[in-house]
C-alpha cells in the first residue's frame, strides 16, 4: 500500500469516527444534564404525571401532555403522508411511464427541500383558515389538525421516493410471472409488488414517522404552546420539540431545574426516534427479500 492511500485510509476512517464521536458527545452531554434533573424530581412523576407547568409558580412535571401532543400531530401526518405515498410510487412504479417519472418524482421531492418555517406559517395562514371554513369556529386558531396535515405533506416526498425506489427494484421476472398467470395489473401491483418490497416500504414509513416526531418549525408556528394532556385535533397543543426551542428562546436561567428540563425532553425525543431507527432496520433485515 502506497502512502496515498494510506493518507485516504487514514482520511476516512477519520471521518468514521467523526461521526460517532458527535452521536457520543451528544448523548453524554443529554444524560449529565438529565441526571442532574432527576436528581431532583422524580422519573416516575415525570413519567405518569398529567400536568407540564416547569415554568409556572406551580410547578409539575409530567411529560404526558407533551408526548400526547407529539404523538397526535405525528399520527395526522402519518394518515395523510402514508397512504398517499404509496398510491404515488404504486403509480409512478407500476404505471406511469419513464418520461412521466422522471418529471414527476424530482417534483415531489422538491417539497422535502422547502424550509419547515414556510411550511408552518402556510399551516397558520392558509390551512387553519381553510379548515375553519370547512368545520367551524370549533376549531382553534392554533390546533394540532392543521400542522399535522402539513407535516404529512412534509413528510410525503419520504414516504413516496423510497417506496417507489423499493417498488421499481423488484426483479420484473415476479411481474411477468403474475402476468401470465392471469393478474391484471393492480392485483400484480397490490398482491405481488408490495409484498416482495414490504421491507422498503415500511422502512421508508419509520424513517418518515422519525422525521415528523423531531419536526420543530411546524408545530412551533402552527400547534400553540399550551401543554395539554388530550387527543383532540382541534384544540392547542404543544409538543416535545416546540418546548425545547421556547426554553432555547426564553429567559430562563442556565442550569437551573427549568432549563434542564429541556435535557429531559431531549433524551425522551431522542430514545424514541433511536427506537424507531432501531425498528426500520430490523424489519429491513428481517422481511428483505433477496433475489437471484
Amino acid at each position: 500500500m502506497n502512502l496515498k492511500e494510506k493518507i485516504i485510509e487514514k482520511l476516512l476512517l477519520f471521518c468514521s469516527l467523526v461521526t460517532i464521536l458527535t452521536t457520543l458527545g451528544i448523548i453524554l452531554v443529554l444524560l449529565v444534564q438529565t441526571f442532574k434533573f432527576f436528581s431532583e424530581v422524580s422519573l416516575i412523576s415525570f413519567l405518569t404525571d398529567t400536568e407540564w407547568t416547569p415554568l409556572f409558580q406551580n410547578k409539575r412535571y409530567g411529560i404526558l401532555p407533551l408526548l400526547s401532543g407529539t404523538i397526535l400531530t405525528t399520527l395526522i401526518a402519518v394518515v395523510v403522508a402514508v397512504p398517499l405515498g404509496l398510491i404515488i410510487a404504486i403509480y409512478l412504479s407500476q404505471y406511469a411511464h419513464d418520461s412521466l417519472r422522471s418529471i414527476v418524482k424530482p417534483g415531489l421531492e422538491v417539497l422535502a427541500a422547502v424550509p419547515t418555517v414556510v411550511y408552518g406559517f402556510f399551516a397558520l395562514e392558509f390551512v387553519t383558515p381553510l379548515l375553519q371554513s370547512v368545520l367551524g369556529p370549533g376549531l382553534s386558531g392554533f390546533n394540532a389538525l392543521s400542522p399535522g396535515i402539513v407535516m404529512g405533506v412534509m413528510i410525503l416526498p419520504l414516504v413516496s421516493s423510497l417506496s417507489e425506489d423499493a417498488l421499481y427494484s423488484v426483479p420484473k421476472n415476479l411481474r411477468e410471472g403474475a402476468y401470465a398467470l392471469g393478474s391484471t395489473r393492480f392485483q400484480t401491483a397490490w398482491k405481488v409488488i408490495v409484498p416482495a418490497a414490504f421491507s422498503g416500504i415500511s422502512v421508508s414509513v419509520i424513517l418518515a414517522i422519525s422525521r415528523a416526531i423531531g419536526e420543530t418549525m411546524i408545530v412551533a408556528i402552527a400547534a400553540g404552546q399550551q401543554p395539554r394532556l388530550t387527543f383532540d385535533p382541534t384544540v392547542p397543543i404543544e409538543t416535545m420539540t416546540t418546548y425545547i426551542v421556547q426554553v432555547s428562546m426564553g429567559d430562563i436561567q442556565h442550569d437551573s431545574i427549568e432549563y434542564r428540563t429541556i435535557f429531559a425532553v431531549g433524551i425522551t425525543l431522542f430514545a424514541m426516534t433511536f427506537v424507531l431507527n432501531n425498528l426500520s432496520f430490523w424489519l429491513k433485515k428481517r422481511y428483505q427479500e433477496e433475489y437471484k
